[in-house]
């Protein structure tokens, strides 16, 4: 038989919020011979590393598990788990059937492959679902693969880490309609539509050019944050002040809950809408009753704690052989403003850590999308207004991340920008390219075609300044425009005053061949006639920016990133003379009071222009 939990309805939705106590007590109470739901038909199993497979049954119980004509034994210990081990094997696209059988039970496994599996996690923007992207249609009527499988993890709650996970109805709110969930399933246009779309265009790509068996796995959750995903263990360990503020606001919000408190002002709730109701003439159902308790602490138990979303979505499959994880996330910690972003560049590295040992593997690769965009895009009328945005910040968090691990010779760690896919909606519906970017990282480091693609930022090798202008020095074969034939652009530069302007940006000039002026495309300048001692610059600063540089060869777009480390609150000062109360996050007020005085700046760069075309006109005339 192939044992299953009860598949939940729409209407037992609410049952999720139990599982994580179910789950979680799945070793401690044997129940007879269960297998894990990680462990079913159709499933992908990773190829060259051991592969665990376990469950649970009477203590004392032999387990045999035959695969691929190997056979291994585990034996039920004390607290009612087994595990068997299957050696490493190669490849296989011929399907293959996996017993696995005790004295108490029988699971019979059909249709698995071995190949790659990779995990997709973070938001909403990774959950996006296929069908709902630009030319989603497309990729939904020829997503004929039956190699790619794919497996979304149904959405628990709670702090306790869990031994398992349901297979669950779900429903979408990004949809509006439900999924089945914790089911591996076979890649079709039936099954693939409500699928995260970078992560089966990342498994498309890269089967598409292996020929290698690929299982996909959906983790992500919409509107969550990075200190959700990181294991709470990890951050405890953590002394960064703003990680031990971060624990404490948390643990005081648990610690304050009051259940009576809280039944209080439901019941208080529904009889303000009772007697609303009343005076408004309509009639009251009779189902329409007082709330009762117990009333549970709805923070406690859900998503948004430190490492919540870790010990309900990876905890459950840890200890999985795979090949690798994405992430795409940022969003939610923009709420937080400076004090988000330093704490996410704080946690994020133990993010990858945990994820990394979770997966029984400290090299796993681990690839970083950056944040997507969401707004109007930033143009010249306006660009500083848009510097504000701490979207930008969540970005830089991400670059500074995957610099930290490459730097230090991690040949398993990735980085794709996606600010260039831009979208008025914090839902970009660009999410193709992105996927596709993130399979140039995965194939060129981890399939042996480096050659073949292109994906590393263009990196910045030096900064000096020179006769008022800036110059900066970059990696490679250097950098070009997005192949529009636009100018570089996205660059502003900032003298001592902290008062940024966009910078004019040109390649450095090296000569001339007849007619035609010779570039240095490695050496980029920038200049602004109103800042004529420049010491930092920031580049693709706001929510939705306007930079289009890339790399020279290979349209990789560079990095989020600025060479200052000015907050917005010793911008605030530098630029209106007035302090910030809290350093960290600028109140009503002062973000209004900010954003005034950057328009005003603006405003200053507008008629300097306007006066220089003026200039140039009476000379002209004057001629």
């Amino acid at each position: 038989m192939i044992l299953r939990t009860h598949r939940l309805t729409l209407t037992g939705i609410l049952a999720l919020f139990l599982a994580s106590a179910v789950f979680a007590a799945e070793s401690a109470a044997p129940a007879g011979f269960r297998v894990h739901n990680l462990f079913q038909s159709n499933m992908v199993i990773q190829r060259t590393k051991p592969v665990d497979v376990w469950g649970w049954s009477t203590p004392g119980d032999k387990i045999t598990v035959t695969f691929a004509g190997k056979t291994v034994t585990g034996t039920t210990g004390k607290d009612g788990t087994w595990k068997a081990t299957l050696p490493a094997m190669e490849a296989s696209s011929k399907p293959a059937t996996m017993t696995i059988e005790g004295k108490d039970g029988k699971t019979t496994l059909g249709n698995i492959l071995i190949g790659d599996v990779w995990i997709a996690g973070g938001q909403s923007n990774m959950a996006f679902r296929i069908s709902g992207v630009d030319d989603g249609d497309l990729e939904v009527a020829s997503a004929k693969f039956p190699q790619i499988r794919l497996l979304t993890i149904p959405k628990i709650f709670g702090r306790e880490l869990k031994k398992n996970f349901p297979r669950a109805e779900e429903f979408s709110r990004i949809s509006g309609g439900t999924t089945s969930d914790g089911d591996w399933k076979i890649c079709s246009p039936e099954t693939v539509s409500g699928f995260s779309a970078i992560g089966y265009v990342m498994a498309r790509r890269i089967h598409m050019a292996t020929q290698v068996p690929i299982g996909i796995i959906n983790t992500s959750r919409g509107g969550t944050t990075v200190e959700a995903w990181t294991p709470e263990a990890r951050l405890r360990k953590q002394d960064a002040p703003v990680v031990k503020e971060l624990l404490a606001r948390s643990d005081k919000r648990i610690a304050e809950f009051d259940p009576k408190a809280e039944l209080a002002k439901q019941i208080k709730k529904h009889q303000d809408k009772i007697a609303q109701m009343k005076k408004q003439g309509k009639k009251i159902p009779a189902s329409m009753k007082p709330p009762t308790g117990p009333v549970k602490d709805g923070y406690l138990h859900s998503h948004r704690p430190p490492g919540h979303c870790y010990a309900s979505v990876i905890s459950p499959i840890a200890g999985f052989a795979v090949k690798g994880a994405i992430f795409h996330q940022g969003y939610n910690n923009c709420f937080s403003g400076v004090w988000g972003a330093t704490m996410y560049r704080a946690v994020f590295p133990e993010l990858i850590r945990g994820w990394r040992e979770a997966f029984n593997d400290s090299q796993m690769p681990f690839g970083i999308l950056s944040q997507c965009t969401a707004g109007n895009v930033q143009r010249l009328d306006d660009f500083l207004t848009h510097m504000r945005d701490i979207g930008a910040r969540i970005r830089e968090a991400q670059y500074q991340t995957f610099l930290e691990f490459y730097n230090t010779g991690d040949k398993n760690i990735g980085f794709a920008s996606t600010y260039d896919l831009r979208h008025t909606s914090y839902h970009p519906r660009v999410k193709i390219p992105a996927g596709e970017r993130i399979a140039r990282w995965a194939l060129a480091t981890q399939y042996e075609m480096e050659g073949k693609f292109t994906w590393m930022p263009p990196m910045i090798k030096e900064m000096k300044v020179q006769d008022g202008a800036m110059l900066l020095t970059f990696d490679g074969k250097g950098v070009t425009s997005a192949g529009d034939g636009s100018p570089l652009a996205g660059f502003a530069i900032a003298g001592k005053d902290m008062k940024f302007q966009p910078a004019e940006v040109t390649h450095k000039v090296i000569g001339k061949k007849g007619r035609r002026v010779q570039y240095d495309n490695t050496i980029v300048i920038l200049t602004s006639p109103l800042v004529p001692e420049p010491v930092n610059f920031r580049y693709a600063w706001g929510r939705s920016p306007m930079g289009n540089i890339q790399a020279r060869y290979g349209r990789v777009p560079l990095a989020t990133q600025r060479s200052d480390n000015w907050t917005n609150a010793d911008l605030l000062k530098a630029l209106t003379g007035k302090d910030a109360e809290d350093p960290g996050q600028l109140s009503r007020g002062e973000g209004y009071a900010f954003r005034a005085a950057l328009e005003k700046e603006d405003r200053r760069r507008k008629i300097a222009e306007a006066k220089a075309i003026l200039e140039k006109e009476q000379k002209d005339s004057a001629k």
